[in-house]
């Protein structure tokens, strides 16, 4: 047989390690693609000559744009028959991504465990994303619930389930080289707001909201080159709905934070996250922070700040996350813990 189905949860093996197809160029076009897609204004990914200001040569491929396409590469492999997207650990970006460069991606298989109803079961990848100079741009851990190709047939493996920090120490992440918030122009970036402007504890609603549209969500998944059929193809689901891409709503939430976070200007640490309640078509998406720590760097006008992202649905309580069970409450969509780089 000549073509792919893609992998059931039978198919994953433990240490396996999977060279992910298609390489990807990048050029500018991904960047005025997110930028159409979703209300990113973040300054440093804007302009070019506000990246020189702050040390780089030019504007970089937008943090999450830069996430997505590596994502996208392991779709096919991890994730085309995916039921869900489970949640994401130790995410660090390790050095920008430029227009010109080309990324690829390689994932191993560090957990396995099949769910009780024996229809499906959950797996554990780390994902590399690397350039065309070897050098490695990012890497995360996620898990992911991929269906049996047989339900209730043969033996279950062993469960192994991964222990994985809490968070990604702050003196693990990268500061990209050369990069500096000396002499940083707040007008332009577009709030007046530093570093220490923000306490731990501090919660901010960013008023805004974004209904999404079933056309704009499919085709920023295929920009990703993301196959997952729960996306395109409704009679995947029993609702006969596509599920929206949860990295969709990871941008749209990013991007309305800019109202009250526009100095957060780069993420590089993704400490967890949950994608808590399914999205579709018609929902209007708003978002808030909560500010759970911060830490100095080794650049002296660069500080980073940890933050809870939490996406709604409209109508969803203020600053809505669980119920009194202790379970997310339903108008959640993603809960999203990460570190960005801000002004000091």
């Amino acid at each position: 047989m000549k073509t792919n189905p893609g992998r059931f949860f039978e198919d994953y093996r433990l240490g396996e390690v999977i060279a992910h197809a298609v390489p990807r160029t990048v050029s500018g076009g991904e960047r005025a693609l997110y930028h159409a897609l979703y209300p990113a204004r973040g300054a440093l990914y804007s302009s070019d000559e506000f990246a020189r200001a702050c040390g780089l040569h030019a504007a970089p491929i937008d943090d999450l744009a830069a996430f997505h396409l590596v994502f996208g590469k392991t779709v096919p492999d991890i994730s085309l028959n995916a039921v869900a997207n489970l949640g994401y650990a130790e995410g660090r970006w390790l050095a920008p991504v430029w227009p010109g460069e080309t990324l690829r991606s390689k994932s191993e298989v560090i957990g396995l465990k099949q769910n009780s109803n024996g229809k499906s079961g959950v797996v554990w990848v780390r994902t590399t994303g690397w350039n065309e100079h070897d050098r490695k741009v990012l890497e995360y851990v996620r898990w992911v619930m991929v269906r049996k190709r047989n339900p209730g047939a043969g033996d279950a493996p062993d469960p192994v389930v991964p222990e994985l920090a809490r968070a990604v120490a702050a003196e693990d992440l990268v500061v990209p080289e050369g990069l500096h918030f000396e002499g940083y122009d707040y007008t332009l970036a577009g709030e007046p707001h530093r570093w220490g402007d923000y306490e731990i504890g501090e919660k901010i609603d960013h008023v805004d909201g974004v209904t999404i549209e079933e056309a704009e969500h499919m085709l920023a998944t295929r920009l990703w080159q993301n196959t997952a059929k729960v996306h395109f193809d409704a009679t995947n689901r029993p609702d006969g709905k596509r599920l929206i891409y949860g990295g969709h709503v990871i941008s749209l939430a990013r991007a309305l934070s800019f109202n009250g976070l526009a100095n957060a200007q780069m993420i590089v640490g993704l400490n967890g996250g949950a994608h808590a309640n399914p999205c579709f078509a018609g929902d209007t998406v708003r978002a808030w922070s909560e500010v759970l720590d911060k830490a100095e760097t080794g650049v002296p006008s660069v500080g980073a700040i940890r933050l809870r992202l939490v996406a709604v649905k409209h109508g969803a309580a203020p600053f809505a996350l669980r119920g009194e069970d202790g379970k997310y409450a339903p108008e959640v969509l993603l809960d999203l813990d990460y570190w960005a780089l801000m002004p000091r």
